[in-house]
């Protein structure tokens, strides 16, 4: 072991070989994991497709579906992130991936609204821990100054997720559009995407550590780098005199950047869960041809992440990195509303909408994981990613409800729009104090 290795302030080129060593045994897996995760979560919006055709549902019985995910998410988020905390990463993880693979294939044998709800609601709940978890568990293993690019290369599986998906999805559609073994082709979309998420938790069990302390592959140098970094950061936090729950909850910082989070939660869900029939809409009919439409902004989406989360950290600058992708974002939604009738300007709309709506995610977590000491951490990390899943049920419910109320969804996206630029100068104002 080297001497510069051993000490505490090694050089710089000691610390990059450390956390470049975690980030590559760390990263790749949760990638995956939260690729999976992602499709779980939205492939509803290419089953739709089909699903409602089949099943007879109408607009608003797919956005209420579509939503009420996230009432089980959110009602869920905060005994989740506590349940991590208790049980440890490694265990809990991998319960909720089994779990949430297991409730989203049986969406495959829905048949009636009622069976629609009540999946979408137990495969929400049974999810909700999973991100905060994760970057509750990132922020113990790499300090604030190198979690901008870090929490980019695992949100990038956000885009990934679209750009791989999303043709995916539309082979399924086209490939089983007849139907085979008694399934229809959305049927044998929920299951093939479903399983892979129940062998990903069983690997999680085995694959992760709790923490960096009990990392085995790591050796003691590496762990007192990672240490002497983490306790450094934490001195310059500010010092919360209750850390109970009921402060965390009375925390006024804690609701004010939910609402950052829920205004550009709504960009992303209205996204993610629309793209694929706002495409169809603009006179696309094949399922396989929408598929690889919807993913060209995912995946200029993931490319414009990565530059601007590795941006971030190198200039260590918070505030413009995540306005102006918050900007970004409700632009391109009023492009693609003024321009539904010119596709190709529709589609770049759209592609502006997903680079900085998606980008926004990933420059939004450094500001909490640096406000938050370790003690109000768990509780507020929860609280306010689940005010801005509540996005998830509004978004989708609103626009699914004004479409069927007046035919087009332009009213929806100008609001959501609006609420994006009300949230990004929340955020410059917070930031503007604390960064």
């Amino acid at each position: 072991m080297s001497a510069s290795l051993a000490s505490p302030t090694g050089t710089d080129s000691t610390r990059n070989a450390v956390y470049r060593r975690i980030t590559l045994r760390l990263i790749p897996f949760i990638f995956i994991c939260y690729l999976f995760n992602y499709l779980d979560r939205v492939n509803v919006g290419f089953a739709k497709l089909q699903m409602l055709d089949a099943l007879k549902f109408s607009e608003t019985i797919y956005g209420l579906g579509a939503g009420i995910f996230f009432i089980g998410y959110v009602l869920c988020g905060l005994p989740s992130n506590l349940a991590l905390n208790r049980f440890g990463p490694r265990r809990w993880i991998a319960f909720m991936m089994i779990s949430w693979g297991l409730l989203s294939t049986c969406l495959l044998f829905v048949t009636t609204p009622m069976e629609f709800y009540v999946l979408r609601l137990f495969t929400g709940a049974a999810e909700a821990g999973f991100f905060p978890g994760i970057v509750l568990y990132l922020s113990q293993w790499f300090p604030g100054a190198r979690r901008g690019r870090i929490m980019a290369l695992f949100m990038s599986a956000i885009p990934v997720s679209g750009l791989l998906g999303s043709p995916f999805s539309g082979w399924i559609l086209n490939h089983f559009a007849v139907g085979q073994h008694g399934l229809a082709a959305w049927q044998w979309m929920f299951l093939i995407q479903g399983i892979p998420t129940v062998i990903l938790g069983c690997l999680a069990y085995f694959l992760l550590s709790d923490s960096f302390a009990k990392a085995t592959w790591l050796t003691a140098g590496e762990r007192q780098v990672v240490e002497h970094d983490l306790a450094e950061e934490a001195r310059n936090k500010p010092v919360y005199a209750n850390e109970s729950l009921g402060a965390v909850f009375a925390n006024p910082l804690i609701w004010t950047l939910g609402f950052v989070y829920f205004c550009i939660q709504s960009g992303v869900y209205a996204i993610n869960f629309w793209l694929p029939s706002i495409i169809k809409n603009l006179g696309f009919n094949d399922a396989l041809v929408i598929g690889w439409l919807s993913a060209i902004p995912y995946l200029l989406a993931g490319v414009f992440m990565l530059l601007v989360g590795r941006s971030a950290d190198l200039r260590n600058e918070r505030r413009w990195h995540l306005v102006v992708p918050m900007l970004m974002g409700a632009v391109g939604l009023v492009i693609a509303v003024n321009f539904a009738t010119t596709p190709a300007i529709a589609i770049l709309g759209l592609t502006i909408a997903t680079m900085g709506a998606l980008t926004g995610l990933p420059m939004f977590w450094p500001l909490p994981t640096a406000f938050l000491s370790a003690g109000v951490a768990a509780g507020g990390l929860a609280i306010i990613n689940s005010v801005g899943q509540m996005a998830g049920f509004l978004s989708p419910y609103l626009i699914g409800f004004i479409k069927d109320s007046t035919g087009s969804t332009d009213a929806a996206l100008y609001a959501l729009a609006a609420l994006i630029v009300v949230g990004s100068l929340v955020a410059l104002k917070v930031s503007a104090r604390r960064v």
